[in-house]
């Protein structure tokens, strides 16, 4: 660390001084010397009524670090939360929203932890161009999981509202998996295709804020769409059988009813066919 004055006010009761780190802005060792500096004044006679600040670029973004770090754990709670009674309500099952929710967390895992394995420990730097490893943004976990949340949601409904739909129908549940499956797979395939090639347009950016982004979307929806939603959850579906539709009747009363498959019309009846009256025939 290196410290030297660069400016004194008027009255000369401010001095402001340039303190240097020996490594890097991001490293560990200029995160700890801010804690440092940030920290309560050593006693000493020569530095009382003294009141210390920290200021500078890379002050300020190590605080919406920790910022973003403190508030990560509440956000992804929210998701959560927000996925299980979105689910629970639209397919009307208790079951359903566990391995779909778990499945997203899974496949924003895997994003993190190849953003991280490239950008961070210059694994596979060759193949994406990345020849000085370093920390990664303090906000891309939070707008990963966000975007993210909508493409698994999406698979997730293309799918599932199909076994529905075919379950109320009056299908079986393994049978119903099938053909809901084969009625939505191509859909999700071809949506999720998609979204990787855009995504993966990023990863050689000239940005390079954009390209550690762009290959955790392309990552995520990768694997949240063929290992996610085309292969465990068909079949953890189609292990547990009918036990994956079970609600509890009072949760059921409780729960707005949006009929999102329109299993509501199967129980009205059609209305009486009209016949033409009869004619008197007179021989």
């Amino acid at each position: 660390m290196t410290c030297s004055p660069i400016g004194v006010s008027e009255d000369r009761r401010t001095i402001a001084f340039r303190v240097v780190s020996e490594e890097g802005p991001s490293a560990e060792t200029t995160v700890n010397l801010v804690d440092e500096l940030r920290g309560p004044v050593t006693a000493d006679p020569a530095t009382d009524g003294v009141d210390l600040g920290v200021t500078g670029r890379a002050v300020a973004n190590i605080e919406v670090s920790e910022r973003l770090a403190g508030a990560l754990p509440l956000y992804i709670a929210l998701v959560i939360g927000l996925s299980l009674v979105l689910l629970t309500i639209v397919f009307r099952s208790v079951l359903v929203p566990i391995p779909a929710t778990a499945g997203f967390l899974l496949s924003v895992g895997a994003s993190f932890g190849v953003v991280v394995a490239v950008y961070q420990w210059g694994w596979l730097g060759g193949v994406f161009d990345v020849h000085n490893p370093g920390a990664v943004m303090s906000f891309m976990p939070t707008l990963l999981i966000g975007i993210l949340f909508g493409p698994a949601m999406d698979y997730q409904m293309f799918l599932v509202s199909g076994m529905r739909e075919s379950y109320v129908h009056g299908q079986t549940a393994r049978q119903s998996v099938r053909s809901g499956f084969a009625s939505g797979a191509r859909v999700v395939a071809a949506a999720a295709l998609i979204m990787v090639a855009v995504f993966s347009g990023f990863v050689f950016s000239h940005m390079t804020m954009a390209r550690p982004i762009g290959l955790g979307l392309a990552v995520g929806v990768l694997l949240d769409a063929f290992l996610i939603r085309m292969t465990l959850t068909p079949a953890v579906m189609s292990l547990l059988g009918d036990r994956i539709w079970w609600m509890p009747v009072w949760l059921d009363r409780l729960l707005p009813h949006l009929d999102v498959e329109g299993s509501a019309l199967v129980d009205k009846q059609r209305p009486p066919r009209r016949t033409a009256p009869r004619e008197d025939v007179l021989v």
